[in-house]
């Protein structure tokens, strides 16, 4: 049997060319309109994500 990407989790994250794993930041997703512009900005851009080898590999084999 062979194993499956978790599709669910794969959509949240975006893998560099170098490996890195980049998630975005919690908590931008409505509601932003009573923020200031920079910190709507703020939340679009990446966070870098950490994640141990043993789960990365059950849940992204493929990578």
């Amino acid at each position: 049997m062979s194993m499956k990407t978790n599709k669910s989790f794969s959509k949240r994250l975006k893998i560099t060319k170098n490996g890195k794993i980049i998630s975005r930041k919690p908590g931008f997703n409505h509601f932003n309109a009573k923020q200031s512009r920079t910190k709507q900005l703020a939340g679009k851009k990446g966070k870098s994500f950490i994640i141990k080898n043993k789960p990365k590999s059950h849940l992204l084999p493929f990578t």
